[in-house]
């Protein structure tokens, strides 16, 4: 399809539009958008969901990237997707809107010239907890340290993101690609995947879900899930006092972006879902809905207060000095691949 047919789909509903299917965390979109999104452009949309990057990777790399438009994935992602040709160059042309997406979220290492991608939401990785069931200052020891351990827990079935995390609490790089780092970061999941108080690794939503329900006393979560199950947790009769933190000896700050891939069915629709996503009004509902923070600029100010102010969704310079970016793995892909199978396996 010409630049032209494509740009033209973007500026006139469609009649009997192909429906542009976008595959994203589960809970990660507002529930009203896709009704709006039909309606403002004429194609119909679809949200399909995995709870970890390693589950939409194995999908793509067995044929998902004829199957789906639009891939949401973790900016560590992004240069391993590209390598294995899973994504599709973006047409800036088609997304106007990117104009709205803050400066200091464009042209980001990973994505020069933001080639591939655009970014979603950005957020972080920390600790969900009952603040009835701990004591003292967050900290990875509540997960590692059986001293420590509190009862109940969850680990986040996210390899990367947990991997990275065991390395701060052993106080070595979150991107170290040491062997023996890598080796004592597995010993460590291994033993704490085995405590008596471990309820083992889930998704984060589910994570969310175990501490609201009372079923767990800390689960590694995102800040966004975070935000809804410390409201869910007074909502009606629960009386849960909850909180978020990133752990004293650090954790993960990650970007979300948006991708084409790269037999993507609807290409039109799949630039026009982007478009639509980044006008500031629809992205600011978005972040509203789902309590995750918005790389839209122009977004910023429709943002609700509570949200604005927290330092749950917006972490000040105090937390942010304590957050670490993870790195593509590059040629050590492999070992950290294996070291998580170990992990899982043991």
């Amino acid at each position: 399809m010409t630049r032209h047919l494509l740009l033209a789909a973007l500026l006139a509903p469609a009649i009997a539009a192909d429906p542009v299917t976008v595959f994203m965390y589960s809970e990660y979109i507002d529930e009203k958008i896709p009704e709006q999104f039909e309606k403002a452009t004429g194609f119909p949309l679809k949200i399909e969901v995995y709870e970890a990057q390693e589950d939409m990777l194995a999908k793509l790399k067995t044929g998902g990237s004829d199957q789906y438009d639009v891939v949401v994935a973790t900016d560590v992602m992004i240069k391993q997707l590209v390598g294995l040709k899973l994504v599709a160059p973006l047409d800036h042309a088609l997304i106007p809107n990117m104009r709205h997406v803050s400066k200091d979220l464009l042209n980001p290492p990973y994505d020069q010239g933001n080639a591939y991608s655009l970014p979603y939401f950005w957020g972080t990785a920390g600790l969900m907890y009952d603040t009835a069931k701990v004591s003292g200052e967050p900290t990875w020891g509540w997960i590692f340290d059986a001293k420590l351990q509190p009862g109940p827990f969850l680990m986040m079935d996210e390899s990367k993101t947990m991997l990275g995390s065991t390395m701060l609490a052993l106080g070595k790089s979150m991107n170290s690609r040491d062997p023996n780092d890598l080796n004592a970061a597995a010993d460590a999941l291994v033993a704490a995947k085995k405590s008596p108080k471990s309820l083992g690794f889930a998704g984060g939503v589910d994570g969310k879900n175990k501490v609201v329900a009372g079923e767990a006393a800390i689960a590694v979560v995102y800040n966004g899930d975070a935000a809804r199950g410390i409201e869910e947790a007074t909502a009606g009769d629960k009386k849960l006092t909850l909180a978020y933190a990133i752990p004293k000896e650090g954790g993960n700050i990650w970007v979300d972006c948006l991708l084409v891939t790269a037999k993507a069915p609807n290409r039109a629709g799949a630039h026009a879902f982007i478009n639509y996503i980044n006008l500031p009004e629809v992205a600011a509902q978005n972040a509203n809905a789902m309590r995750y923070a918005t790389p839209n600029a122009t977004a910023l100010p429709l943002i609700d207060e509570k949200d604005r102010t927290s330092p749950v969704v917006y972490p000040g310079a105090e937390i942010k000095a304590r957050l670490h970016y993870l790195e593509d793995a590059g040629k050590a892909t492999k070992l950290l691949d294996s070291t998580w199978t170990k992990v899982k396996a043991d």
